[in-house]
Formats: C-alpha cells, structure tokens, sequence
C-alpha cells in the first residue's frame, strides 16, 4: 500500500515539494504550479528517475500502474526506456549491429589488419552468442558478467579484451543515441575483484603437455574425429600457433608440394611462414578434406563455416581432462626437437621466431626448407616429430621424403 492518498495528492498540489508514494514513486510540484510523477530506480548500480506523466492528467492509482509496467520494463524486460522514448528505430538496434557499424567506422586507424579482424573476431566468438540479437540498450553489467565468467580464468588476457571492447561498443551506442547511458565502468562491477573475480596470475610460461605423452595424446584424439580435433592434431604436427591453423584456408596448401604458406596476416609477426607437411600432416590434411564444408574454403570450419575459436581447441584438452594450454604444444616440440639433436636455428625458423642477435638476423638468410629433390633441415625435423608423434621411431635418421611416400 502506499503512503500518499488522493486527499494528499490533491493537497499537494498546492504546495512546491516531493512527496513520496513508495516503490520508487515520486509526486513533484514545483514553483511555477507543474507537477509531476516520477518513477526512481536503480539500474546498473545507478539511480534512474523516469517520468511517469503529469500528476494534474494521471491519478494516483493510475500512476502506480505505469510505475509497475516501467519497473518490470527495466528490470525484468531488460529495456532501454529512455533510449525508446528518443525512438523506436534507436531502441531496436541489436549490439551485433552496433558493433559491426563501431568496427567499420575505426578499422582504418587501427594499426594493422590483423588487429581490426580479431577485434571483430573476439566478439564474435564470445559476445555475440549472447549479447548479439539484444537492443545495445537492455545489456546491463550482469549480460557482460555472463559473457566473461566461462573464459576470465581460462584466457584471462582475451577475456580483459573482449570485455574493453563489449564496453566500447556500449559507449558508441551511447554517443548515437542507441542507449541512454554509457557503458557500466570498468573501475566498477566489471572490474576483477568486484562483479568479476580476481584473475589467476599466469606465473611462468604456459603449462606444457610433456613431449613423451603426445604420441598417446594423439591415439586418444584419434578416436573422435571432429574439425576441432583434427585442427589441434594439426598444429601440434606442424608447430604453429592457435590462430594460424584456426584460420587456414584449403589455397594456402600445396599438397604436391608438400608445403603450408601462412599468410602474413595470419601470422603474430606479420609476416608469411611456409611449413613443410610430414607425412602425418598430409593424413590430417586428408581426413579434413573428406569432411569439407561446400560452403566455406576454411580448412577447420566452425559455426557457419567460420572460422572456430580459440576456445574449440582448447575445449578439446578439458574434454579430454588434460590440463595443458594449446600453445603449450610448441614448447613440447622445441623440448622434442632439443633431445633429439636438432640445431636451435632450424627450431626457431619452424617456430617462426624472430631471430634475437641482429647480426646473425642480418646473414642468416636461409629458409632451411631445401628443393623438392634435396629437403632442407626443416623438411627432415617435420617429419622426424610426424614419426615420433605418431608413435614411430624416435631418433633422427630421416628417410627421404620421395622414398618414404613410395616415389622414385
């Protein structure tokens, strides 16, 4: 029951004040005779005085009715009323569309090509499954909380970017008139420690599967096979990192040749990296072809064809209880590679490493990749670890390439 009556409100009429009705239900009557129903709220952690109509056209029963559909809007609905009330366009544009139009209008200040993609990219694979078909203006901290929760802890530097960007997009809808305030702030609920817990400190390099339990690793993934499972046997085979073969595409592969090009805005140094195919590779690279989508060019499709997470592969690892990361394969290959008498230069240019002294930089021009007819170091180290991996001889006498595939 609430505490003004229609003898008060009529009384208060005449008399400049506030008078509060409860439930966030406000009279105001000022100076000059106006008065008015507000409705007083909080939304994100702050307050929201919404009008409710004029006191002198609107009872007091009838202002406690629009006061209970507006708070269910807010609350409940998730709405923007404010942002409504500007216009109904405005209220109905989706975060998907708002981040796409945020993307279109800063990518070409943005300092590479690579950046602007996986900007848009991050929100693909993590915001817009949730937030994408709501209005910019309904998506309060707890929708981005909802977002961040299942990868904070997992990957803790994306899961900080995705959030900054989820914010940016908010705030740009803002500034269009999409949404009636900016984004929730970063030094409030959405801050580690707050609405969010404090992230885990990666101490050290990430956590590496021993190099003597990957021949096992691949049996077991093996059993299933899956366009992510054939993507993380991949990158193991080959060394590459996450990105490189979650966006490869089938005209990045000469397999006569016997060669991957990844392009340079695949790659973290920007620059194009060819890897020699093992015989072990050439079966991954089979296996995925048979299963190719007719719809898209990339080699280890997700969702519509598009490119898979991060988070794919490594969902491979925790379905399988191993508590390794991804990248953690490279440094099971370089550990492999030292034990089984490889020179360090050849292991760094299959890792794509920039190399550290600036003279040698400046000398060492060679690819180690060699001629169809003479395979480089890099061609008998990527075979080498395809045997290994896929449980055959250990040591490092390669067989030639030709010979080892039945050629003359």
């Amino acid at each position: 029951m609430g505490k003004l009556t229609a003898v008060a409100v009529k009384a208060a009429l005449a008399n400049p004040g506030s008078y509060s009705d409860g439930n966030g239900l406000i009279l105001k009557v000022d100076k000059r005779g106006g008065a008015y129903w507000l409705c007083r709220l909080q939304r994100d952690g702050k307050r929201q005085d919404i009008g409710v109509g004029s006191a002198k056209l609107l009872a007091l029963a009838d202002a406690r009715d629009e006061a209970v559909k507006l708070r269910r809007a807010i609350k409940v609905e998730k709405r923007d009323v404010l942002a409504e009330r500007k216009g109904e366009a405005a209220a109905k544009v989706t975060f998907r569309e708002a981040a796409k139009t945020y993307h279109a209008e800063n990518e070409v200040g943005w300092k590479s090509t690579i950046y602007a993609r996986q900007w848009l990219a991050s929100l693909e694979n993590y915001a817009f499954p949730k937030l994408g078909d709501r209005p910019t203006g309904g998506i309060t901290a707890a929708d981005i909380i909802a977002v961040l929760t299942p990868i904070w802890q997992e990957i803790p530097e994306t899961a900080r970017q995705v959030r900054n960007r989820i914010c940016a997009v908010l705030d740009y809808s803002h500034a269009k008139g999409w949404r009636s305030r900016e984004a929730p702030s970063g030094s409030g609920s959405l801050k580690a420690g707050r609405g969010l817990p404090r992230q885990v400190k990666e101490r050290g390099n990430r956590k590496a599967m021993p190099y003597v339990a990957v021949p096992a690793f691949i049996v077991a993934l093996r059993r299933k096979p899956s366009f992510g499972r054939l993507a993380l046997e991949l990158l193991i085979l080959t060394g590459v990192r996450s990105q490189e073969v979650r966006l490869a595409t089938w005209t990045e592969f000469d397999l006569e040749a016997r060669l991957w090009t990844a392009p340079g805005d695949h790659m973290k140094r920007g620059k194009a990296h060819i890897v020699p195919l093992s015989d072990a590779a050439l079966t991954v690279l089979a296996k995925a072809k048979a299963l190719k989508l007719a719809n898209t060019e990339i080699v280890f499709p997700g969702v519509g064809g598009k490119p898979m997470s991060d988070m794919t592969l490594l969902k491979v690892l925790r379905d399988a209880s191993e508590p390794f990361h991804v990248h953690g394969f490279r440094s099971a290959f370089t550990d492999w590679a030292a034990n089984a008498g490889f020179p360090d230069a050849v292991v760094e240019a299959a890792l794509a490493h920039k190399t550290p002294d600036a003279v040698q930089a400046a000398y060492r021009r060679t690819t180690y990749l060699g001629t169809p007819n003479q395979p480089g170091a890099r061609a008998k180290l990527m075979e080498a670890w395809g045997r290994y991996c896929h449980g055959g001889a250990a040591d490092t006498k390669v067989v030639p390439i030709r010979k080892a595939r039945g050629g003359k």
